[in-house]
């Protein structure tokens, strides 16, 4: 796990402007650093390393590749790496310098080609190749979107990099705030790709490969998808798993087991987090059938019992017989990450659960320095709430006619599911539609379109399966990558430590596209088909319990004490206001309606995330 970054010049190289970018990359590599620069003076590679594997000189990064065509500043791990090694010594190569994957990836490029490279391997990964014989440079991103890779047109160098300060070190830029996409933010916590909040630098898509080749024009740019997850459940649909269920359960073992096991390689010490759910016991129930009693795990608890699932997780350890390390989280030790925690993610970014995530995995670190995740499965096998939930909803909407939907649209404001959900049960709903999100805006909260001033509309059409698998991949799509991988790989770069999801595992992703959807969610029962396969390992009473999940009282910490005294501080002194990109009215008036009646907790928490931000990394920044 490692920072990048780089950028084109067409004037004479200064090495400190690199070094400056990667400094900012720190926390993500804080074992060396490295810079590469193109002998004809127009390219510049930079690397921060977190080493994992191949601890020697051997796995320093920039690395060349054997012939001296290729150059690659890496970030990330390829778990099959003992494969495409193999496939690469099919050429006839032998001459290997260490055991790192950077180097087995370089010497794929250069012997199999990128495109065959990229069908190849399994991995999280974002990485910068330059090709030194055509004089042209290549930013590839990971299939689902695990490793983070920004870029853009900073005055007429192209620039790159892991994270956005980095970028913002570059000279000349300019911290332009894009205000178009803040409605989004705020609807949604986040901002999706391939926008950020600055004009002109945006993020690489999952899947996504950008080319440019001297003289580095944006005119010379050729961007698109090596991977879409869009045509893969399109094929999953044309081809589904037919076997019986305990058949599905049988191979979803295996392709869970191996993608685990692909995952435990590394030369520094590696655990995983427990939470006492489904997910993550069924990752640690694998690694302890492949490492008995030597895998070691980490959870956090709370003082809020409502909250806090430190008992079930430590039931679990006890029962798969891990070292377990366990952490209560006092609500003063939480309180204190929350005025530090917009600065970990270098853009505006408000899931709550960024707290707790952050704690365990500077838990994590005190012990390890990679740790495994049970991620994804929600997303993969329906574990959200919500799912069943709407499923309620949908049967109810369809008995009414489609002339009366809009008008009934006006009651959801006070739905305890809240409009995102219910918007995207509406597009399910009129498959082959596409339905504008305005009106759903306005409904959920009337201060969005009052904060930012502006009318939002996002499209959305039915893509895939029935109500409840396109459901689930629209949170693969979007969800999943903008907010929880973000989530996971900020929170653990913070503290220099590695986060692995083996659920995210290519085979195991398009296995579960396979799947029919009553193999996932049937008669009330969520994760049908993960909770068999964990049930073989973790008896079924020590899991049967209702869903927590990792969420924090939000409501009553923004009104007590400490958090509250901060929020309102940062509400009622608003900067973002004052320079014009919210309107103060709504602002105060919102923070009033919160004190008062308690309302809209959660786009609160998006206003303090985003004013936090704005204060550490525009105004104190100077940008």
């Amino acid at each position: 796990m490692c920072g990048i970054a780089g950028y084109t010049t067409d004037k004479k190289i200064n090495p400190e402007i690199i070094r400056r970018m990667t400094d900012r990359l720190e926390h993500r590599g804080p074992d060396a650093a490295g810079e590469w620069f193109d002998p004809k003076g127009c390219v510049v590679l930079g690397h921060r390393r977190l080493a994992i594997r191949d601890l020697k000189e051997s796995g320093a990064q920039p690395m060349s590749s054997s012939c001296g065509r290729y150059v690659i500043s890496y970030n990330g791990e390829i778990y099959n790496s003992d494969e495409l090694k193999a496939a690469v010594e099919e050429t006839g190569f032998r001459s290997w310098r260490g055991s790192s994957d950077t180097e087995i990836l370089l010497e794929a490029v250069a012997h199999l080609g990128l495109q065959q490279t990229l069908r190849q391997i399994k991995g999280m990964f974002a990485f910068a190749l330059f090709d030194c014989w055509e004089e042209s440079l290549t930013l590839c991103r990971d299939r689902i979107g695990e490793k983070p890779l920004y870029y853009g047109r900073v005055g007429e160098s192209f620039v790159f990099a892991s994270e956005l300060p980095a970028i913002a070190e570059f000279p000349d830029f300019t911290a332009k705030i894009r205000q178009d996409v803040l409605p989004v933010y705020m609807l949604y916590g986040y901002i999706p790709a391939p926008t950020t909040i600055y004009e002109g630098i945006y993020k690489l898509r999952p899947g996504g490969i950008l080319r440019l080749k001297a003289p580095y024009r944006d005119s010379d740019i050729k961007s698109g998808l090596y991977y879409d997850l869009r045509r893969q459940a399109a094929e999953a649909l044309q081809d589904p798993f037919t076997g019986t269920f305990e058949e599905a359960a049988d191979e979803l073992e295996r392709l869970l087991t191996d993608a685990v096991k692909g995952q435990l390689a590394s030369d520094v010490p590696l655990g995983a987090y427990l939470s006492g759910g489904i997910d993550s016991a069924t990752v640690v129930a694998l690694m302890s059938k492949l490492q008995p009693g030597s895998v070691e795990t980490f959870s956090i608890g709370f003082t809020e019992k409502e909250y806090d699932e430190s008992a079930e997780a430590k039931a679990v350890a006890e029962h798969l017989g891990t070292k377990h390390t366990q952490q209560i989280v006092t609500e003063e030790e939480l309180k204190a990450v929350i005025p530090k925690i917009a600065g970990i993610y270098g853009e505006p970014y408000a899931d709550s659960s960024q707290i707790p995530t952050y704690l365990v995995s500077r838990l994590a670190k005190s012990k390890v320095t990679v740790a495994l995740s049970g991620d994804a499965g929600d997303e993969l096998f329906c574990g959200y709430r919500t799912y069943p939930q709407i499923e309620k909803l949908w049967k109810t909407l369809r008995l009414v006619p489609k002339g009366l939907r809009k008008p009934l649209g006006k009651l959801a404001e006070a739905h305890p599911l809240g409009i995102p959900k219910l918007y995207r049960a509406g597009c399910c709903l009129q498959a082959g539609n596409i339905l504008e999100l305005k009106e759903a805006v306005d409904h959920y909260d009337p201060y969005i379109a009052k904060l930012t001033g502006t009318s939002l509309s996002l499209k959305q059409k039915q893509l895939w399966g029935d109500e409840m698998q396109q459901m689930l991949l629209d949170d693969l799509l979007r969800y999943h990558p903008e907010d929880i991988l973000v989530k996971v790989d900020r929170a653990g770069m913070a503290v220099s430590l590695e986060n692995r999801i083996p659920m995210l595992d290519k085979d195991v992703v398009e296995f579960a596209l396979r799947l029919p959807a009553e193999y996932k969610y049937d008669g009330g029962v969520q994760k049908r088909i993960l909770k068999e396969v964990l049930y073989r390992y973790v008896p079924k009473e020590l899991m049967e319990r209702p869903k927590k999940g990792f969420a924090v009282p939000l409501k009553k910490w923004l009104s007590e004490g400490d958090t509250a005294e901060w929020a309102a501080e940062l509400m009622e002194h608003s900067m973002l206001a004052g320079d014009g990109l919210l309107e103060a009215e709504a602002v105060s008036g919102l923070w009033k309606d919160f004190r008062g009646q308690g309302r809209s907790p959660r786009l609160v928490w998006n206003v303090l995330m985003l004013e936090q931000w704005y204060r550490e990394w525009v105004k104190k920044e100077g940008n």
